[in-house]
């Protein structure tokens, strides 16, 4: 079955045809997958719609090993989890299908990276292996062939020294950073910030306390002086990622999908706008890994294929079946 690169056709007409034909594949040939409908009694012949498909919780990626085929594992992303917690292992066997749906991704939303120098604030992320924002970080900055393009843990002055150098370029200039890190920067320096695209990717990591995001966007656009923060919305068990350029309001790329679920029953999924519930994400891009996945996050469906993330699932460990105890 030679799909993957075909995902990238997908659009409002083709998505939902290439997403079932992806569950058919996924359910046969990934071994764990595959057990998952059996336990859930779900004949796969049946399923004639997106909202029909089962969704594995996120969690199934800290027990189980999600490969679909027999290729051989190119890179293996783990997530950072919480003090003690298992974490996350995405295991990759096609490492170029990644990186194809993040740069047409980043393309679709923000142009060419050729067109900015890029500053990760990712703190954290750089003191450990296997991140893979560290990961995106690293392809989109290289991307922008730009000399002062690069990474920095905690040298905020130097920072801010070559955001000022990168002005003179002429280019766009984007911060991607920790939700944590950003903070810090705010309340230390307060710096000018209003010409930059400033981007959140979330993640307080225990480090702060938790914000809502019209709090968070608040304190930033004030101390940035900027009129909205963008925010990227991307996980280790997903291979895609989805922007939004503020207000909280996200777009996916067209080979992404995010779906309601009811909290009370996660099979009970729901794609119209103004639906709210669990959030459940198909991505394409997860071809060789599973392309269906019930986060622990909550959400609200808007028009238009955005949606919002409204919170975190408690007790998410919980949901699926008993293969969770395996």
């Amino acid at each position: 079955m030679a799909i993957p690169f075909e995902i990238f056709r997908a659009d409002d007409h083709t998505f939902e045809p290439l997403a079932l034909s992806v569950f058919r594949y996924q359910s046969e040939f990934n071994p764990v997958y595959s057990r998952f409908v059996d336990l859930l009694g779900i004949d796969r012949d049946r399923v004639e719609c997106i909202e029909e498909i089962p969704f594995i919780p996120a969690g199934f990626f800290r027990r189980h090993r999600i490969v679909t085929g027999e290729g051989t594992v190119q890179a293996v992303f783990t997530s950072s989890g919480t003090t003690g917690a298992e974490p996350s292992c995405h295991h990759v066997t096609s490492v170029s299908l990644y990186e194809e749906s993040l740069m047409r991704g980043f393309r679709l939303f923000y142009g060419e990276p050729s067109e900015y120098v890029i500053f990760a604030l990712l703190p954290s992320y750089l003191e450990r292996s296997g991140s893979s924002l560290i990961h995106m970080a690293g392809k989109l900055i290289d991307e922008t062939g730009h000399p002062l393009s690069g990474f920095y843990l905690n040298q905020y002055e130097e920072l801010l020294g070559n955001i000022v150098n990168a002005r003179k370029s002429g280019r766009k200039i984007i911060l991607l950073g920790i939700t944590w890190a950003l903070l810090n920067l705010a309340e230390k320096y307060s710096p000018d910030l209003s010409d930059v695209i400033v981007m959140e990717t979330g993640g307080m990591k225990g480090m702060r306390r938790e914000l809502v995001r019209e709090e968070l966007h608040g304190i930033l656009c004030r101390a940035f002086g900027t009129r909205a923060v963008h925010s990227e919305y991307g996980m280790t068990e997903m291979l895609s990622q989805a922007y939004s350029e503020g207000e909280g309001l996200f777009q996916s790329p067209p080979w992404m999908k995010v779906l309601a679920g009811d909290v009370n029953d996660p099979a009970d999924l729901a794609i119209n706008p103004g639906a709210s519930g669990t959030l459940n994400v198909i991505d394409l891009a997860n071809f060789w890994s599973c392309s269906f996945i019930a986060t622990s996050d909550l959400c609200r469906l808007h028009s238009g294929g955005t949606f919002e993330v409204t919170g975190r699932y408690d007790n998410s460990d919980i949901r699926g079946c008993n293969l969770m105890l395996l």
